[in-house]
């Protein structure tokens, strides 16, 4: 076998998907991606195991020498045998590095910020409704 060229056991199958499209569904020798404790690496006899995603770019290598990269938001990877599954709200494929960490940094981030605000208002609301009840309930007792 030629040096840089791997059989299949030697390979991973990637699938990168979002909700409406699959983005990336390919053989690859190796994964980079990032969970809250850091970034990892996956070969194809890695332990199987699952990870819950960060924001950021994941790497993938179609050879040895050939990297390509997606932006993504959060989300979960499962590793099972040679398949690398990949779930995840948003996402996109590219070749600048710097063009997807920006864009991770300015989208994702922001929608990360967007979904905060709207739980917060939520909550608010919830306990408005709650404390509406209540005193509905003390008036009819009182």
């Amino acid at each position: 076998m030629s040096e840089g060229a791997h059989d299949n056991s030697e390979r991973l199958h990637l699938q990168l998907l979002l909700p409406t499209e699959v983005l990336v569904d390919r053989e690859v020798v190796k994964v980079i991606a990032e969970a809250e404790n850091g970034e990892f690496c996956l070969l194809p006899r890695h332990i199987d195991f699952v990870a819950a995603l960060v924001p950021g770019v994941l790497s993938f290598y179609i050879s040895e020498e050939e990297e390509r990269f997606a932006a993504i938001d959060e989300g979960i990877l499962v590793k099972s045998g040679r398949d690398v599954l990949i779930s995840t709200p948003n996402g996109v494929l590219g070749t600048d590095l710097a063009k997807l960490q920006s864009l991770v940094e300015d989208h994702f981030l922001e929608l990360d910020e967007h979904e905060r605000k709207v739980r917060s208002a939520l909550a608010r609301l919830e306990a408005g409704t709650v404390r509406g009840f209540w005193e509905l309930q003390e008036r009819h007792r009182g």
